[in-house]
């Protein structure tokens, strides 16, 4: 089939809704997931704005850059070379992989792709696209091996493949062939296209490799004993086995997390250096670390697997007591994109790389199924918000590959030694990262725990956002609406449009930024003495005899169990005060420092908002006396917030000098839209005070 251009998909944009589907993800987590298939963004608020700038901009730009970077073309070659062994090309330079193909896994920017505009069909049908995207799904369906291998780089030229490949199948997965890591991508593609569309037809292309790799690559002999270099394959493989509830893909999951440290590559880098149950700190590459972690707890909370459990708890107390920064980004250095020492946390030089944050959302979404408690969905919203969506300009066509929290300038952070918003990287990991991620939010919003047979199940409600949900709740039908205008303001009407469940408990999360918890632990901490409270009530009536607000239970939520009505509305009210917060003693790069944040919006100042001054040498005053702003023209619409402080500056003879001086601060999700230029989170304060 010839594949459309993806300048006419580009045309069309329709925006009519698909019947929801009603059913949850569990297939053994604890709790159970409501999928994305279940939830829709209302279009024209804070999430639905970003939803539609990856539909309309940065899902076509991918789909535009796979046909001009010759991500299609590496499918062509190899199903040429399949049709035709041995044919003469395979001896000229035209068919020298290193020459066209910039690196093994090429192949999964058009999966990654894939997956994201999957979401979107989900709410967005559009024939063309999907038609478009049956077109690529033809080409790649002639790369595949008759046995299920698919892995252009090897296929195109198997006598001269590509450099990083091997000269034969799992020979270099530990190291660069990227042969697995291309196999997670797909799968979690496939998966995507699969619940959107109700087509099998990249499911089984997927399946087909997956069943390659489970009888090649395993313990046996004339098996491969290897695992993954890059990690990604185990947590796709896990999410293959929840939606098939075929058992070897949860199996072959779990092979390559045991293996782990006990073949022949040991580099910290892949977190290879030794097995993962000995394993209680991130260390290494953020990204997959993150992956890996990610799978770890999918096959904890699969299995019940204690020693799981007792490991990926350890690596997430790590993460997020010495490794986790303000904006919910990981990875310190630059150097193997990795994590740092405890503590470690500089910020002109962060990575903070946007797809290690995309990694730790995946990560502390599992803890919660895997746990149920809030706090991992409070440090879900803190990456989501900050380090999450930094990375994609607002209209969705420009991208960060690393996050810092300060900028000079001069600095050169990104990747191809840029320091601003980039349209495109030749190493896209990140650009097409988001393409999938950002519309798969709606599958973060809820989860259902109790089974059909349960007395009493619960609804938890975790993130807020307009919004409409179907679910499947003690097995009958159960359909919720959310009107907010979070996180501008913390007013949130939760409204039961059906339920046929009769008794069901909802579950309302209650942020820790609201009880006075920025993370939950004592990495960072409230510096000043603001109070924020909440309150809850059902059709305007308080559900307390006394009028207080209801209390939070110890999970971290306010529980409400009742025979909800249709027309039921829970009405949920957080204060939101701007906040400003102290880092623990041991960061030194934030001693003497305070970051500001309002909700869950982590902010900064950026020196275009601030003529006449430099940012650097402000100092944020003991009593700042902030206002909150409201600017819908800027940077998309945003609440700006000014602070009082003071400037430091020299007077005619060399010494210093303090005049008063007014900051303006924009969400860091938002800078570096207008130029380079300085940017800080952490702002010097006039009284150090860390104690």
């Amino acid at each position: 089939m010839k594949r459309l251009s993806i300048f006419v998909v580009l045309t069309l944009i329709v925006i009519g809704v698909r019947a929801q589907k009603t059913d949850v993800v569990n297939n053994g987590y604890p709790i159970g997931q409501v999928p994305f298939t279940a939830v829709k963004i209302m279009p024209n608020t804070f999430w639905g704005q970003r939803i539609k700038a990856a539909r309309e901009v940065t899902i076509p730009l991918a789909f535009s850059k796979c046909e001009s970077e010759h991500r299609y073309k590496n499918f062509e070659m190899a199903a040429y070379t399949l049709q035709h062994p041995g044919h003469p090309g395979l001896e000229t330079a035209e068919w020298d992989v290193a020459k066209f193909m910039g690196f093994s896994f090429d192949d999964t920017d058009v999966y990654k792709t894939i997956e994201g505009a999957s979401y979107v069909l989900q709410t967005y049908p559009d024939k063309r696209l999907k038609a478009y995207i049956d077109s690529v799904l033809d080409i790649v369906a002639a790369a595949q091996e008759p046995d299920g291998y698919l892995y252009t780089a090897r296929t195109i030229n198997p006598n001269h493949p590509h450099g990083w490949a091997g000269k034969h199948r799992w020979e270099r997965v530990e190291v660069l062939s990227h042969e697995l890591y291309n196999l997670g991508h797909m799968v979690d593609a496939a998966c995507a296209h699969y619940q959107a569309t109700g087509s099998d037809k990249f499911l089984n292309i997927a399946k087909r490799y997956a069943d390659c790799v489970i009888r090649e690559v395993g313990p046996n002999q004339g098996q491969a004993c290897v695992v993954p270099g890059h990690q990604i394959a185990e947590m796709a493989l896990a999410r293959l086995y929840v939606l098939t509830g075929e058992k070897k893909y949860l199996d072959q999951a779990k092979f390559f997390l045991d293996m782990r440290g006990k073949t022949s590559i040991h580099d910290i880098y892949s977190q290879s250096d030794k097995p993962i149950l000995e394993q209680k700190e991130a260390w290494g590459h953020a990204v997959r670390a993150g992956y890996m972690y990610s799978g770890i707890a999918d096959v904890a909370a699969l299995t019940g697997d204690k020693d799981y459990i007792r490991t990926i708890d350890a690596i997430w107390q790590n993460i997020v007591s010495r490794k986790y920064y303000i904006t919910g980004g990981v990875g310190a250095r630059h150097s193997g994109e990795s994590f740092g020492a405890d503590y470690e946390l500089p910020n002109l030089t962060a990575y903070n790389e946007t797809c290690a944050a995309i990694a730790m959302v995946y990560l502390f979404y599992r803890m919660f199924l895997l746990h149920g408690e809030a706090k991992y969905i409070d440090c879900l919203e803190r990456t989501l918000y900050n380090g999450v969506i930094s990375g994609m300009s607002i209209d969705g066509g420009r991208f960060f590959y690393p996050n810092p929290l300060s900028a000079d300038g001069r600095y050169m952070f990104n990747a191809d030694n840029t320091n601003t918003r980039q349209p495109w990287f030749g190493c896209a990991c990140c650009p097409s990262n988001l393409c999938r991620f950002i519309p798969s939010l709606p599958g973060y919003m809820y989860a259902v725990h109790g089974g059909k047979d349960a007395y009493c199940p619960s609804v938890y409600v975790n993130l807020f956002a307009g919004s409409t949900a179907t679910m499947q709740v003690n097995g009958k039908k159960v359909e919720l609406e959310q009107q907010t205008n979070y996180p501008w303001n913390g007013d949130v009407a939760i409204r039961v449009k059906a339920n046929q469940a009769g008794l069901f408990t909802m579950k309302v999360r209650i942020p820790g930024w609201v009880h006075g918890e920025v993370v939950p632990t004592d990495l960072y901490t409230y510096a000043d003495k603001e109070q924020l409270g909440y309150t809850v009530n059902i059709n305007g009536q308080q559900i307390t005899k006394d009028g207080s607000a209801p209390a939070m239970d110890k999970d971290g939520y306010v529980s409400i169990t009742r025979k909800w009505k249709k027309g039921d509305v829970v009405n949920v009210h957080f204060d939101m005060k701007v906040r400003t917060v102290k880092a623990h003693r041991r960061v030194a790069a934030d001693q003497g420092k305070l970051s500001v944040e309002r909700g869950p919006l982590v902010y900064c100042a950026e020196a275009v908002d601030n003529t006449g001054m430099d940012i650097f040498n402000f100092l944020l005053t003991g009593n700042p006396a902030f206002q909150v702003i409201d600017n819908p023209t800027l940077v998309g619409g945003i609440q700006q917030i000014t602070a009082n402080g003071q400037v430091l500056n020299y007077d005619s003879n060399g010494r210093v000098t303090a005049s008063d001086a007014v900051i303006k601060l924009i969400p860091y999700y938002a800078w570096n839209h207008r130029g380079a230029g300085k940017m800080q989170v952490w702002l010097t304060n006039q009284i150090i005070n860390n104690n």
